[in-house]
């Protein structure tokens, strides 16, 4: 038998003020985080709330693909 692939996968966080101009950020760029989880229990993408060290603050952090 073959081993199968298993439940957790390793997934991008993405910051989501990448698109605010507004916020006076410490330097330019996109921030990302990577974390993992469990497919099963979790099916829908995750959102967390991390700090961003480009806006200097915490902010909501979603998953991408």
């Amino acid at each position: 038998m073959g081993k199968n692939k298993g439940a957790r996968i390793i997934i991008t966080l993405e910051c989501s003020c990448k698109n605010d101009d507004t916020i006076n950020r410490r330097k330019p760029g996109i921030f990302r985080y990577t974390s993992s989880k469990n497919r099963r229990n979790t099916p829908a993408r995750i959102e967390l709330n991390k700090f961003c060290p480009n806006c200097n603050k915490h902010t909501q952090f979603k998953e991408i693909k």
